[in-house]
């Protein structure tokens, strides 16, 4: 299967959403008025493509209609599919790569987000690459998650870093830089516990792992993702904006975007906070993984709504 019909299988809910809405304020041969193009504003919004993105394209509709550019409703979803891809830049969306050593990817976001499911999905899709890779096991609070990384690593085929539930974050970090240092390992994938922005006491955690991989390994953590649940919406955006106080993060991996009726979200959310989408999950299995593509990822969304 290729990677379009990966994200039309994956984006099912949304895109059956969006066809919906959209099909309602554009109808076929009808001519672009003032009225229609509010009535595509308030569709946009309603399928979560974000205040701010959305008044962006309704403006640049509304310039194109009075210009001429556009004169018909069925010319409205293939202008809006050109303007919505050329705002992802490709050089955003690649990992950034160490010059030497390790590449170290610090996974965060809060319980329930999907966030060991998609280090799992990420250690597979590197690991398919021929890469060597590193897990580092530094969610050490939750009962049970060293448990289920120490499984996944299994399936995989990918070496794990781990001490008991209750060790100190920092001490595991610690060890599995040195791990990847002495194995000439291509990637370090460190897990963190799920925290919130108000949970101070993780917070600090997270920034002490930080201190930690600086310290062993320069330039590190080279990326910083952080996994967001796709089927919760703008809260998404909430929540990207509050972990954005503590730490720098440098890319987004959306999970559960098969299973949403938001996939709306992945327009807006780079222009709301300034991140690129990185990875995307579109299913439970380790493979239900792929690199963000702008291109596939518009086709899809849009394919039954023309």
């Amino acid at each position: 299967m290729g990677l379009f019909d990966r994200f039309v299988k994956g984006l099912a809910k949304t895109r059956d959403k969006i066809a919906r809405s959209f099909r309602s304020v554009l109808p076929f041969g009808k001519k672009i008025d003032d009225a229609v193009i509010d009535q595509l504003e308030e569709t946009m919004l309603m399928d979560d493509m974000g205040p701010g993105t959305t008044t962006r394209l309704i403006a640049e509709v509304r310039t194109a209609y009075k210009s001429g550019e556009i004169s018909e409703t069925q010319e409205i979803i293939p202008f809006l599919k050109r303007r919505i891809v050329s705002y992802w830049p490709e050089s955003d969306r690649k990992l950034i790569m160490a010059p030497s050593g390790p590449t170290v990817i610090l996974v965060v976001g809060i319980n329930g987000s999907g966030k060991t499911t998609s280090v799992a999905k990420l250690c597979h899709y590197l690991h398919q690459q021929g890469k060597q890779v590193i897990l580092g096991a530094c969610d050490t609070f939750r009962a049970a998650a060293v448990a289920q990384l120490t499984e996944w690593s299994n399936r995989l085929g990918v070496q794990i870093v781990k001490h008991q539930q209750g060790a100190d974050p920092g001490a595991v970090a610690y060890d599995a830089c040195d791990a990847a240092v002495a194995r000439n390992a291509d990637y370090l994938i460190l897990d963190t516990a799920g925290r919130l922005h108000t949970q101070e006491h993780l917070m600090r955690e997270l920034n002490k792992i930080q201190r930690v991989v600086e310290k062993k390994i320069p330039g590190a953590p080279h990326e910083v993702l952080l996994v967001l649940d796709a089927t919760i919406g703008q809260n998404a955006v909430n929540q990207a904006k509050m972990f954005g106080q503590h730490v720098k993060v440098t890319g987004l991996f959306l999970a559960k975007l098969d299973g949403s009726a938001k996939g709306g979200i992945v327009i807006g959310i780079h222009d709301q906070i300034q991140v690129p989408v990185k990875f995307v999950g579109l299913g439970e299995t380790p493979a239900d993984i792929e690199p963000f593509d702008p291109e596939s990822f518009v086709e899809a969304l849009f394919s039954e709504a023309a």
